[in-house]
């Protein structure tokens, strides 16, 4: 199988591989090369590809797309490392994604609680007009 991992301004990774895993919001899958086309939305973890010569090579990923297609693999996603050391990749995705993510979602309700409450005073200024 041809892989490609695409982020938004670079490949990060291109080239020929005999397996994958990696993890979907419903937990963990793995492709052969004549498994069937699909479709995945990515959960930020690990994705484990396995080269022609055997060698692992460890990705970390954040959300983003996976997408089989013969014997073509594109993952997209917004952000992702590649690294040799599992235990220190497994850190990175905690720290750098997951994480990230829950303080994006926290930042992203508290501008949607201040655009409310502009909103709610502009009704209450044209109330208040005679």
């Amino acid at each position: 199988m041809d892989l490609t991992i695409l982020l938004p301004t670079e490949t990060l990774f291109q080239g020929p591989v005999v397996k994958l895993t990696a993890r979907a919001a419903n937990g963990l899958f793995g492709v052969l090369p004549n498994h069937i086309d699909f479709v995945a939305a990515l959960a930020p973890g690990i994705l484990n590809a396995t080269a022609p010569d055997g060698t692992d090579m460890y990705f970390g990923v954040d959300e983003g797309v996976f997408v089989k297609r013969e014997r073509e693999v594109n993952i997209c996603v917004h952000r992702a490392v590649q690294g040799a050391d599992l235990s220190r990749l497994s850190q990175v995705v905690r720290e750098s994604f997951i994480e990230i993510d829950d303080r994006e979602r926290r930042a992203r309700a508290a501008l949607a609680r201040l655009e409310a409450n502009v909103v709610r005073r502009f009704a209450e200024l044209r109330d208040i007009r005679p």
